[in-house]
């Protein structure tokens, strides 16, 4: 199956429909009035398509095992066609949309065993997706175009040369998916002063956003933190609070890292874990859905 680790819970909702049509209005009458021999075709179809849709994973081999947190079956007639819309909905990593479509199809091949007793010329058509949310799709639209960005790296190793850069570059790399340009990339030991100077000389440019990493965990030397948090002009605890969590589900060790976020002359500030598995999944956690934040800035509505 596709891995689904690095992604982020949110809600998925999706409906899908299939429609049965049948050949005379004597069935219709027969569903309604609940004289078909079988039982009560709606009811009986229903409770059908609850299970075809637990069973999904079991029967399609890419399809993950996922809570399913809510279930829906409505039924419109038109004629001598009724029409199955199926809409399911959780809070997981992946989308709903093929557990929708089997639910909506279990449905109907249900109904149409209990109706070939009186209907001979049953058909069934036009199982498809009506509409999902969620996940990408939904809260992801946004891209970097037009943003640029500074990122440095705060290492006394990496900057006397005995050590490779890793995690700036991971930083860089997610940003170029995100198409956001790079203005500047460099390297400074951990001192306070140049780390500030850095934070107020690039915010005073034209860059958008300023990714610190390394210097946020706990040892004498880390002092990223304590430079930045003074020229904060509003933090933004959620973005902290999202990397510390996101790292958390992966390893126990996140909650020790210092991770800080906030505004400085309208530039967003970030400071990110200087290991490369920190710094990776620490922009994976808040990229891209943090770029909303430019059009807030500017005085979008939420």
């Amino acid at each position: 199956m596709v891995d689904i680790t690095h992604k982020s819970n949110t809600l998925r909702t999706a409906t899908a429909q299939a429609i049965v049509i049948v050949s005379k209005q004597e069935t219709i009458d027969a569903i309604l009035n609940k004289t078909v021999p079988k039982g009560d075709v709606f009811e009986m179809s229903r409770a059908a398509g609850l299970l075809g849709i637990k069973q999904t994973p079991y029967l399609l081999p890419d399809c993950h095992p996922l809570p399913i947190e809510f279930t829906g079956v409505e039924y419109q007639i038109n004629g001598l066609e009724i029409t199955v819309l199926m809409t399911v909905k959780t809070i997981y990593k992946t989308g709903v949309e093929v557990e929708a479509m089997h639910g909506a199809s279990v449905v109907a091949l249900n109904m149409y065993d209990m109706l070939k007793p009186i209907d001979k010329h049953v058909e069934i058509g036009s199982i498809k997706l009506l509409e999902k949310r969620g996940g990408k799709s939904t809260f992801h639209k946004k891209n970097g175009k037009g943003l640029k960005a500074s990122v440095i790296v705060c290492s006394d190793t990496i900057s006397a040369g005995t050590k490779e850069d890793k995690a700036g570059k991971a930083i860089i790399k997610k940003l170029n998916e995100c198409e956001v340009s790079i203005g500047e990339y460099t390297i400074i030991p951990d001192e306070k002063d140049i780390i500030q100077e850095k934070a107020i000389s690039n915010s005073q440019k034209d860059f958008d956003l300023i990714i610190y990493t390394g210097g946020t965990g706990l040892s004498k030397r880390d002092v990223t933190p304590e430079a930045l948090l003074p020229l904060l002009e509003r933090r933004i605890p959620g973005i902290e609070e999202t990397i510390r969590n996101y790292g958390q589900q992966r390893t126990p060790y996140a909650m020790l890292s210092r991770s800080v976020a906030g505004i400085i002359n309208n530039t967003l500030v970030i400071a990110l874990p200087g290991s490369t598995k920190g710094a990776e999944e620490s922009m994976e956690a808040i990229f891209p859905a943090i770029l909303h934040i430019y059009g807030v800035l500017k005085g979008e509505r939420h």
